[in-house]
């Protein structure tokens, strides 16, 4: 729907879009290289692609650059980019024990199996605005440090520099043990599946999921979430009334994920491309009557790229939907509410005209006083 009234019409409409090109067209400075925004922009690049549902970082860039800098706007536009996209094939199960860790941390063991591994962070220094004269050479920078055995807040850790040679410690590191096996060896968590049974996950881009969904429907919803939307949520509820105390990230992984298809002659698997992936699994307390108060229940949460903030709330969500069993709205503001480009769609089309409604309502206003003026009903 186009503003109908506006002065010159589609001229209009097609000059305003004008304006947007030639600003960015006539800028003084240069233009923004799809590089420059992967490698200088990598965060917000990771969250267009987990919120557009395509693992493309040329095309994320590509769209975040034509969305100038609108994260949202850059996310409907890959994802309206991807509907036109053909399936050609479906990929092999992922398993995340084949994840090559560049960063793992655990809240919840000060020593855990393989060690911490803090990687590229700045969670552990004060957030200070850096403004260091814009001139300033950064080749002069030091070079980030490497530690061993310790670094951590909570305990020890190790952090690895990507352009050093990979001994074979650093291999092992990058291939941990999950803390889950512990957790089992301990006896300590309540198993969700029941027979060893792996149903077939819920494809959200083909069927719409609503209340009684299945979990992979609420973990799918999750990871497409808008980020800023789904961290809310899980404040939320997390400290709510009818909660106690939060969970605990039992580890945080963050690295390259291989991604395999069945090879069209041999039929074995084959991988094609990595792509990475921020994992979480979060640990909470069993404290209800009717839960097993000898163990614990572990949330889960993987998006694309590196975005722990959503990873872990994801994880607490996870937690907070299955503990609520259909008690509240909570999943169906999950699987319906949570995704950003759904609700800025509407936002947007307020924007739109409305002149019918409006006048709709001028009318049934008029109504209203005309029939207060004869001393009937108000």
């Amino acid at each position: 729907m186009g503003f109908s009234n506006a002065r010159g019409g589609t001229e209009a409409i097609l000059a305003a879009e004008r304006l947007v090109r030639r600003s960015g067209e006539e800028a003084g400075s240069d233009r923004l290289g799809l590089a420059q925004l992967i490698e200088r922009m990598g965060l917000a690049v990771d969250r267009v692609m987990g919120e557009g549902g395509l693992w493309s970082p040329e095309l994320a860039a590509r769209a975040l650059r034509q969305a100038e800098g609108d994260v949202m706007e850059a996310a409907q536009l890959l994802r309206a980019h991807r509907s036109s996209i053909p399936r050609l094939a479906y990929s092999e199960v992922a398993s995340t024990d084949e994840l090559r860790v560049i960063r793992r941390i655990s809240s919840a063991f000060r020593n855990p199996p393989g060690r911490q591994l803090l990687g590229r962070t700045t969670d552990y220094v004060g957030r200070l605005l850096d403004l260091m004269p814009e001139d300033a050479d950064e080749a002069d920078e030091a070079p980030p440090a490497r530690h061993n055995g310790h670094g951590h807040g909570h305990g020890h850790g190790h952090e690895h520099v990507e352009d050093e040679p990979v001994t074979t410690e650093d291999q092992d590191l990058q291939h941990p043990p999950r803390l889950i096996g512990l957790l089992r060896e301990m006896d300590m968590v309540v198993e969700r599946r029941t027979d060893g049974e792996d149903p077939e996950p819920f494809d959200i881009t083909r069927a719409p999921a609503r209340p009684g969904a299945p979990r992979s429907a609420v973990l799918a919803a999750l990871a497409r979430a808008e980020t800023g939307a789904l961290v809310n949520l899980w404040y939320a509820y997390t400290f709510s009334t009818v909660k106690h105390g939060h969970e605990i990230p039992g580890e945080v992984r963050h690295g390259w994920l291989p991604v395999k298809v069945a090879h069209p002659v041999t039929g074995r698997p084959v991988t094609v491309t990595e792509i990475r992936v921020t994992e979480v699994e979060t640990i909470d307390d069993l404290d209800r009557p009717e839960e097993d108060r000898s163990r614990l229940d572990l949330g889960y949460g993987l998006c694309f790229g590196h975005n722990e903030r959503k990873a872990i709330a994801m994880a607490g969500l996870d937690l907070l939907v299955h503990r609520d069993g259909g008690r509240t709205e909570l999943e169906q503001r999950v699987l319906i509410t949570l995704d950003g480009i759904e609700a800025c769609g509407f936002l947007e089309h307020l924007k739109l005209p409305h002149y019918v409604d409006f006048r709709s309502l001028l009318d049934r206003k008029r109504a209203v006083r005309g029939t207060s003026a004869d001393g009937g009903p108000r």
